[in-house]
């Protein structure tokens, strides 16, 4: 399975700077994005810090290990990665007191041939396009999905709820913080979408869907996600992780096509 990926951040309309981070390490098809929180820039600390050293630790065992390690080494591998920023973070907030408070929310994936091992915390997404159909592959971590979870309010009464952004779970709050994290197969043309709230809060996922399944590369898809989400109020910071997979062997270098090998 060959994959291809595009990553693109905006600070969107009402925000002057950017707590969002984002990131792909495409040797060893590893995506990370992050959504921070606290004040001052404590938010964009978090998640730069969450963003670089996942991509430094997980980054450097995938390559020594390959992409043939099982799940189960990929899972943990992935806890321990983010176990260890967890603690960065919460110690990098706690001995400084411009950063106190600070935290981020995280979504990584490790695409591996036939499968996606994919770990989330807090209410980043990951979407799955397979067939036109979109599917939400991730469950919030938030006070609203709990409410939802336990029959209080209806899915259509959460999106216009004033609770969005109260999540219960977020990377560097606490000492610890459990990584959520589930395998999932991948079939040629599957097409996966991370984001932040700032896309899901702007776009429902028929309007996401519509975007996915029109014409047009990665590239296009994620400027017109973006495009769509600040059209719609750009109410936070919007980024986006698109990794389309195929099968067949890779593309041929240009010298390599030349001289026929």
């Amino acid at each position: 399975m060959n994959y291809e990926f595009c990553i693109r951040t905006d600070p969107g309309l009402a925000r002057e700077n950017n707590e969002d981070s984002v990131t792909v390490d495409e040797p060893t098809r590893l995506g990370i994005l992050a959504d921070g929180m606290g004040g001052y820039n404590a938010g964009e600390v978090a998640s730069g810090m969450a963003t670089t050293f996942i991509k430094s630790e997980l980054g450097r065992w995938l390559a020594q290990a390959g992409r043939h390690a099982n799940g189960r080494e990929v899972r943990r591998a992935m806890e321990i990665c983010v176990d260890n920023a967890n603690r960065s973070i919460f110690n990098a907030a706690n001995s400084n007191p411009q950063y106190s408070g600070m935290g981020t929310t995280l979504v990584v994936g490790v695409f591996q041939d036939g499968r996606l091992m994919l770990g989330h915390i807090g209410d980043s997404r990951c979407y799955r396009l397979r067939h036109d159909a979109l599917e939400q592959i991730t469950k919030d971590h938030s006070l609203l999905q709990e409410q939802m979870d336990a029959g209080l309010i209806t899915p259509e009464q959460a999106a216009t709820s004033t609770n969005k952004n109260l999540v219960t779970r977020a990377l560097g709050v606490e000492d610890a913080v459990l990584l959520e994290v589930n395998e999932h197969k991948v079939e040629p043309g599957d097409l996966f979408l991370m984001c932040s709230d700032g896309l899901s809060d702007m776009l429902d996922d028929d309007a996401i869907a519509q975007i996915l399944v029109g014409s047009g590369g990665l590239e296009q898809k994620a400027v017109q996600l973006v495009d769509a989400a600040n059209a719609n109020g750009g109410r936070d910071n919007i980024s986006v992780l698109l990794a389309q997979a195929s099968s067949g062997s890779r593309k041929r270098g240009f010298i390599s096509r030349w001289l026929g090998q």
